[in-house]
């Protein structure tokens, strides 16, 4: 995916055009899925009238040339609120990630790739850069490594100034005298680190908002904290506007007419979820969705007062591990102002290897659900500086290739996502398949240096169809995985693979010799 500089030849109109975007200029496509035309719309209406109110405010400010930092660009719209200075972001990077495995067998979950270019961690942590939220913690247990040296190269040089201090760090499991356990939750994972965020609430932060590492969605959280202190909320949850056949697989929750949350139910089903059902315009929705989607589900995603969080565990629910099932519905029933917020888009939790892949795949829809290609909130991830990619006398057809690839001639690439530093030889076809790429490059002289040596990549005249291939895998020529034999569920990982769902997954690494048929 081709990235462009915003250092080289800009104007002031680029400039000012990338201030209010949030990002350098990048392509665009002009047509969407109806959620994200509507949520264009309004962020085109909000940021016209931002550009009105600063030209009038301040004629000469649009002519100030704009430094180039997450940190400073311009975000008017929460000047009132101070993002930036009042709230902290907190991910939770997951536990041991086994419904992700073998991806997650040497890394975090947040830090499996995604998209040929990114991490999962990169979602979270752009949305709340494009949000104004610069001071962000991911905390993780297991295989941090990775994860912590993406967020150290892609973010700490990026984020926060000598005057507003911004940083993007990972928070791993660790022993205190206070505990020596691993984390047993989403809650217990924030009270073992309570007292590290309480230190930032001496600098100015009010709210803490906790994300999860293995979503897919692109969401402005300054409506969403906005709502939270506007209502006087404790907490505040995130929740989707659903039918009744999906809501049946999610927690969902029952408001009053003002938005206040007073009954939770865990998949329910028949009579008890008709129970839960709400008017789902007192949230914002219109009459007519509202008539389709009469049920509102949490996303896992919270505003947290930090004075009412630190309260609720420590002394309230000391014990407590999980904010979904113990924290929240425990403080509605003791009182606190438990309020909803709706975000009516698009929202894809990624945890599992087929949902994984199907989000994957999906991204090479002409007009996707989720696209990386938007202006005006970008997902950034870390600068490789590698070569375009080169396509030597191949079809590619609805598919995705990431920076520095080679595909070689005769290659017939169809809906697939090939991932950064990609080698395809001669003659392969790939369907329907994910390919991450490799962390290096390796040429065939150095290759051939090793004896018994594999090239990294695809060999000549492979055939690849519904897999996923993982990093540095060197696959031989005239391979073929196909999943013969329609098998569902498969540990071979000392053979180099794992069939999941019917997805066949090729460990990272792995080496399969010329011929191999899976």
């Amino acid at each position: 995916m081709m990235q462009v500089s915003s250092r080289i030849g800009t104007s002031p109109a680029m400039e000012l055009s990338k201030a209010f975007c949030g990002a350098p200029l990048a392509p665009c496509s002009k047509t969407g899925s109806p959620a994200q035309k509507r949520t264009s719309r309004a962020r085109a209406q909000r940021q016209r009238a931002m550009v009105t109110k600063a030209a009038v405010a301040a004629p000469g400010a649009l002519e100030t040339p704009v430094v180039d930092s997450f940190s400073t660009l311009p975000r008017l719209m929460e000047e009132d609120l101070h993002m930036s200075r009042t709230v902290l972001g907190i991910i939770l990077g997951g536990g041991a990630g086994s419904r992700l495995y073998p991806l997650t067998k040497t890394r975090a979950k947040p830090a499996v790739p995604l998209g040929a270019n990114y991490r999962l961690i990169d979602i979270p942590v752009s949305n709340c850069i494009n949000s104004g939220v610069n001071k962000i913690y991911c905390m993780t247990q297991f295989n941090s490594a990775s994860l912590n040296r993406h967020l150290a190269s892609a973010y700490n040089a990026n984020v926060g100034s000598y005057s507003n201090e911004g940083f993007v760090e990972v928070l791993a499991a660790t022993q205190s005298p206070k505990s020596t356990a691993w984390f047993q939750g989403t809650a217990d994972a924030v009270r073992q680190y309570l007292w590290l965020f309480e230190n930032t609430t001496r600098t100015g932060v009010e709210d803490f908002i906790i994300l999860s590492g293995d979503h897919l969605y692109r969401m402005d959280y300054t409506p969403f904290v906005r709502k939270h202190r506007e209502s006087g909320a404790d907490i505040t949850v995130a929740a989707l506007p659903m039918d009744e056949k999906r809501a049946e697989a999610f927690g969902v929750m029952r408001i009053d007419d003002t938005g206040r949350i007073v009954e939770f139910a865990e998949k329910p089903k028949g009579d008890a979820l008709k129970a839960m059902a709400v008017d789902t315009t007192v949230l914002g929705l219109d009459a007519e969705r509202a008539k389709e989607m009469p049920y509102i589900a949490s996303m896992g995603i919270y505003v947290l007062k930090a004075s009412a969080i630190a309260e609720l565990l420590t002394k309230h629910f000391p014990d407590g591990h999980d904010f979904g099932s113990e924290i929240i519905p425990g403080a509605k029933d003791m009182g606190f102002n438990i309020q909803a917020y709706l975000y009516d888009g698009y929202w894809e939790d990624i945890g599992t290897v087929e949902a994984f892949y199907n989000s994957n795949l999906a991204l090479t829809d002409e007009n996707p659900n989720f696209s990386f290609y938007d202006k005006d909130s970008p997902i950034y991830t870390m600068s490789r500086f590698l070569p375009p990619s080169k396509v030597l006398d191949a079809e590619v057809t609805n598919s995705i290739l990431g920076d520095g690839c080679v595909v070689r001639a005769g290659c017939s690439i169809t809906h697939s996502v090939i991932g950064v530093r990609s080698l395809i030889g001669e003659n392969c076809t790939i369907r329907d398949s994910l390919l991450m790429g490799s962390d290096y490059f390796e040429t065939l002289e150095e290759c051939a240096l090793l004896p018994g040596c594999l090239p990294v990549g695809l060999g000549a005249g492979c055939v690849v169809q519904k897999c996923i291939i993982d990093k540095n895998a060197r696959i031989g020529a005239n391979v073929k995985i196909v999943n013969k034999d329609g098998i569902q569920e498969a540990n071979r990982e000392d053979d180099g693979f794992v069939i999941k769902d019917g997805i066949v997954v090729v460990t990272k690494g792995a080496v399969l010799t010329a011929g191999t048929v899976i």
